[in-house]
């Protein structure tokens, strides 16, 4: 899975760097003017369509036909990204690492003066250790759970034990890297969400992030029209347990709620049970606050470019620069007809990115 990270946003807006946001707003200016983007905090790439894991709430690994982006096709958009004052780039999928050149990627991405984050089902920390200490500037693991939910969930045998040994092996070769951890959060681990806490210290994460299960867009693979997502969702009961657990996780881990180690707030973690209150009918959808497509992209491993994980693709890297996409007529009069709070796709959303004017 594949999802903005909340400490991350939170390192950028704590690094105070100024002036990455800058939308043109010209009075006199045309209304599409106004949502002409000059600086892209942002970017989340895909350098692999597919991925070594089976998971449960994702359908990524059902993907047959492997496409993966070169170090040609990013080469081609380095001077858009650095025009974009990119800063924050993840590196996603997929599964990144089952692209062979994903160090050149990120070495380039480095050079172009991006931090560069690697998103991980965690796999293959072990044995490409070496590598992502020299490349990559910290790295998130999917955690789902204790070691049996974890792999249950996963559905790869010992999942949980590679991932865990991988992280291991990772700060042999660099003690001081930063690996955090995300949930899914879903049927099979709605009520062990203090246990996946309780996992990650054992692990010796840096910090838990939680979001819930998308079964209700196109992203991961998706097929609305013949998926069983029973597997997946919550019942009206589960839901009350979900909110039991959640406010349990609220008052036991109050203190590290307030340190960043689990990076959620209150409100955050219980949006996550408002989410499947929705989805059951005990609660109407609400958007989060956020602003992804004015402050960042995704690329995908086909060179499709996307404002965010949910909605359509305005065009491809192969076709157009990345400047040429996220300014074009069809981004422009994207944003400029998008409303957050209206717009079914974003009530539906699980995740979000906020970064203000004045905070990134």
């Amino acid at each position: 899975m594949s999802c903005y990270d909340s400490s991350a946003k939170r390192r950028l807006r704590n690094n105070a760097v100024t002036n990455l946001l800058s939308l043109r707003n010209i009075d006199d200016s045309p209304a599409l003017a106004r949502h002409h983007i000059d600086k892209l905090p942002v970017l989340v790439i895909f350098p692999h369509n597919q991925c070594n894991c089976r998971c449960v709430m994702c359908d990524i690994w059902r993907i047959r036909t492997a496409k993966l982006l070169t170090p040609s096709d990013l080469e081609q958009q380095l001077s858009s990204i650095r025009n974009f004052g990119v800063r924050w780039v993840v590196l996603s999928g997929g599964e990144p690492q089952l692209n062979e050149k994903w160090s050149y990627l990120a070495q380039m991405l480095r050079m172009a003066g991006c931090r560069v984050t690697l998103l991980t089902a965690g796999l293959l920390l072990k044995s490409q250790a070496q590598a992502i200490a020299d490349c990559i500037d910290d790295v998130i693991v999917s955690l789902d759970g204790p070691p049996a939910i974890h792999n249950q969930i996963r559905r790869i045998p010992a999942a949980f034990e590679q991932m865990s040994d991988g992280v291991r092996t990772l700060r042999q070769f660099r003690a001081d890297m930063v690996v955090r951890a995300r949930c899914t959060v879903q049927k099979a681990n709605h009520s062990s969400l203090r246990a996946v806490i309780q996992s990650a210290r054992q692990i010796g994460l840096d910090s838990i992030s939680f979001l819930a299960a998308d079964v209700e867009s196109s992203a991961f693979n998706h097929a609305q029209d013949s998926r069983d997502y029973s597997k997946i969702t919550l019942n009206a009961e589960e839901v009350e347990e979900l909110d039991a657990e959640i406010e349990s996780l609220i008052t036991e881990h109050a203190a590290d709620i307030d340190t960043g180690i689990v990076v959620e707030s209150a409100a955050k973690l219980r949006r996550i049970v408002s989410h499947f209150r929705a989805q059951v009918g005990t609660a109407q959808a609400v958007a989060p606050r956020c602003n992804a497509p004015w402050v960042s992209a995704v690329i995908e491993a086909n060179g499709e470019v996307r404002p965010c994980f949910f909605h359509p693709a305005l065009g491809n890297i192969r076709q157009q620069n990345l400047h040429e996409i996220v300014n074009g007529p069809a981004a422009l009069q994207f944003r400029q007809n998008l409303e957050i709070a209206t717009n079914p796709i974003c009530r539906r959303c699980v995740c979000s990115l906020y970064l203000s004017r004045e905070n990134v």
